[in-house]
């Protein structure tokens, strides 16, 4: 996997020295309510290294780690496409970093890997979420109802969304 270039971002495979900085961003309130985790975070992001069904790339801001984002591909030809899911420092939200690395991956899985179709499925109520997606091209397709179960152990909804290849907003 080569490290791919935004506008602001550099996207480098996961090494297992980014692991620490990464737990530490995932423990962050902001982002566990959203990622949730058990307590070992640090293995289940190096899970995640060992999963051949995932590919995870070290978000870096300005030589800082700053965040992860991953996809996963279904290969099945007949539907063949390909996800996203990331977290971001909060420090750095609000500066478009979110929007410049699922733009600079989406490139990447329509440029280079082919895919014709991309998905992400942010939760129904995170507005700043959606609205980054929407600036890369990914519409909504609709609401999955009581989608995932929350830290207060309720179910809470999921927006699906998709990207086609000629809606990707370069």
């Amino acid at each position: 996997m080569t490290v791919l270039h935004g506008v602001s971002v550099v996207l480098a495979p996961t090494l297992t020295e980014d692991i620490p900085a990464l737990a530490a961003i995932r423990a962050m309130p902001e982002v566990r309510a959203r990622w949730r985790g058990e307590d070992d975070l640090e293995g289940e992001i190096a899970g995640d290294l060992e999963d051949p069904g995932i590919v995870c790339l070290t978000i870096r801001y300005e030589q800082r780690i700053v965040g992860m984002i991953q996809w996963y591909s279904e290969e099945e030809p007949d539907y063949r496409h390909a996800g996203i899911d990331l977290f971001l420092d909060p420090a750095v939200h609000g500066r478009g970093l979110g929007t410049d690395a699922v733009r600079t991956l989406a490139r990447h899985l329509v440029d280079d890997h082919g895919h014709h179709r991309l998905v992400i499925d942010p939760a129904a109520d995170n507005t700043a979420a959606i609205r980054c997606y929407e600036k890369v091209g990914f519409r909504p397709v609709g609401v999955m109802r009581q989608y995932e179960r929350g830290a207060d152990g309720t179910w809470h909804d999921g927006l699906l969304m998709d990207l086609l290849a000629a809606e990707l907003r370069r």
